[in-house]
């Protein structure tokens, strides 16, 4: 059966940039185009909630032995400065905070702010390119085993608490195991090297991910997918989160998928919804 990875963020682009669900949907090899659109809302373990909303465009290839895809997403973020879409909560020195204002000390020097203060702000998101190789396939026993490395580019902007607008660098190894004509396991571990500014101190991160595919049909298919991340500093927090998505095939050509997100540790966000249609050529 073939697979193809979307993300709603992905999350969390963030990344879809939310929280980057997986969703897996049944299509053949070749190029494809998809837009999706997700809202998140959360506390992130601090007093004041953040609400996320992301519109993202992908494009890619789909081969045998490699996958490609980029991925431009667009956000709107209202919260406080430190919460970052992506990360989560940080320390955040960045005299901007999100937008709102400089804060000036004595001789008109530019200072960081004492607390985080809540603004919105909109603009571009961290751009993202991945290949994927699918290293081993077992057609008898319906086993794969993917590699993906991933480089998500500081290209949001920083003084709108966008991003870090640094560079993160990523690994992922991913197996799926067929349980029957129906049903698909798939599981993986990943490492993120996320990059630090003068504003904002990261350290690297480990992820771990599960799930189970149900094809419902040869046009539909619906599942439940895990997710897990250490936390990114040391003033944040784990994120923990669970997705529910179903995928329909319109026909050879176009295919949808919607999801829900919970989130079950403070590192996510609360709740989260989102939806995105492929066009395969």
């Amino acid at each position: 059966m073939k697979r193809a990875r979307s993300f709603g963020a992905v999350a969390f682009a963030a990344a879809a940039v939310l929280a980057a669900p997986m969703a897996w949907a049944a299509g053949g090899n070749g190029y494809y185009a998809s837009f999706g659109g997700d809202y998140s809302s959360g506390t992130y373990g601090q007093p004041t909630r953040t609400t996320i909303w992301d519109a993202a465009l992908s494009a890619g290839f789909k081969g045998d032995l490699w996958s490609f895809r980029i991925t431009a997403p667009y956000l709107h973020v209202s919260g406080p400065s430190n919460v970052i879409p992506g990360i989560g909560a940080v320390k955040n020195t960045n005299p901007l905070a999100r937008g709102l204002r400089r804060i000036l000390g004595p001789g008109g020097v530019v200072q960081p702010p004492a607390q985080a203060v809540s603004g919105t702000a909109s603009g571009m998101g961290d751009v993202t390119a991945q290949a994927t190789l699918h290293a081993l396939k077992r057609a008898s026993s319906q086993f794969e085993l993917d590699v993906t490395g991933r480089v998500q580019f500081g290209t949001a902007d920083a003084n709108k608490g966008l991003g870090t607008g640094q560079n993160n660098y990523g690994i992922e190894v991913d197996a799926y195991e067929g349980i029957n004509r129906s049903l698909t396991a798939f599981g993986g571990v990943g490492y993120t090297d996320l990059g630090s500014s003068s504003y904002i101190q990261l350290r690297n991160v480990v992820s771990a991910n599960a799930g189970l595919n149900a094809s419902l049909d040869a046009n539909d298919s619906a599942g439940i997918y895990v997710f897990y991340q250490q936390r990114p500093t040391p003033e944040g927090n784990a994120r923990g989160d669970a997705t529910l998505y179903y995928n329909h095939n319109i026909d050879h050509s176009w295919s949808l998928q919607g999801y829900m997100l919970g989130g079950f540790l403070k590192g996510s966000p609360d709740y989260g919804i989102g939806a995105s249609v492929t066009y395969r050529l």
